[in-house]
């Protein structure tokens, strides 16, 4: 990846956690951590990874992406907004009765949303349905899915890694953001998930660990997946709340969204990261 290729996508990044601020600030709600641990790789997949047309949302060939931690939609509602699916301005009303973008992502009601997911655990199922679907249509289109590290205690993600690996899904990416946090405290204390590649791989996927802030390791990874002949896992290290100093690390920002003063400051700290990157 070349550095102009690098800060762009970073930039990219920077704003879309600003989005995920200016959203669940106007809603009063919602999920800024995960958001923002995830905004580094939904900035790489809609603008370096995925094939897409944002013109056409429902074009039939087109990668698709499901959100398997449907809460965590703030951030990629940003992207989608900075990819041109809907305007920017829509973040505002983010869980506003009637709005596009409510807490969840829902596929009816907003374009660039392939799978409507909440529940956790579900998503990667969905995006196994996808996968196996281009495989039976001998299509080439790609499926990406995200889920967090917590959501990995839910059963329902082994039987879908089960399917995955006995259908051979080698169009198939799972990603699986490991910010270590979850709603009730850590990865570690609540549920015990590691080892995921180890998991991963007894059901027949490739696997690869990286940090899911380095956009090079990013590049890297989705070279793998693309290049592998079985499902891929891609475990991402990341930082709960990464971006604003005040987030970083903490489970309190699962789930609630700034107040007037956290949110100047969390604004004023991404504003200045951004100066810096253009300047």
């Amino acid at each position: 990846m070349t550095h102009t290729d690098k800060k762009a996508l970073e930039i990219l990044a920077l704003k879309a956690r600003m989005g995920a601020i200016i959203g669940t600030f106007n809603a009063k709600s919602g999920h800024p951590g995960g958001s923002l641990s995830a905004a580094d790789v939904f900035t790489y997949l809609y603008f370096k990874e995925m094939n897409i047309d944002p013109s056409n949302p429902s074009w039939e060939d087109r990668d698709r992406f499901v959100l398997s931690k449907g809460h965590c939609c703030p951030s990629l509602y940003a992207v989608l907004a900075l990819k041109g699916y809907f305007d920017w301005s829509e973040l505002e009303k983010l869980r506003h009765v009637g709005a596009m973008l409510q807490g969840h992502p829902d596929m009816k009601g907003t374009p660039g949303i392939d799978m409507s997911s909440g529940s956790l655990g579900q998503g990667v199922s969905a995006a196994c349905g996808m996968a196996l679907a281009a495989k039976m249509d001998h299509k080439d289109y790609r499926v990406y899915t995200v889920l967090g590290d917590g959501e990995c205690e839910e059963g329902e993600v082994w039987e879908a890694a089960m399917f995955a690996g006995h259908k051979n899904l080698s169009n198939l990416t799972v990603i699986v953001d490991c910010n270590g946090l979850q709603i009730d405290g850590t990865t570690e204390e609540v549920g015990g998930v590691e080892p995921l590649d180890t998991k991963f791989e007894s059901f027949g996927f490739d696997t690869v660990k990286i940090d899911g802030h380095d956009f090079d390791q990013l590049e890297g990874a989705f070279s793998k997946a693309r290049a592998s002949e079985k499902p891929f896992a891609i475990l991402m290290k990341t930082v709960k709340g990464k971006g604003v100093s005040f987030m970083e690390g903490q489970v309190s920002w699962h789930g609630k969204a700034t107040n007037a003063e956290e949110y100047k400051e969390a604004m004023a700290e991404l504003e200045g990261k951004l100066r810096d990157l253009e300047g």
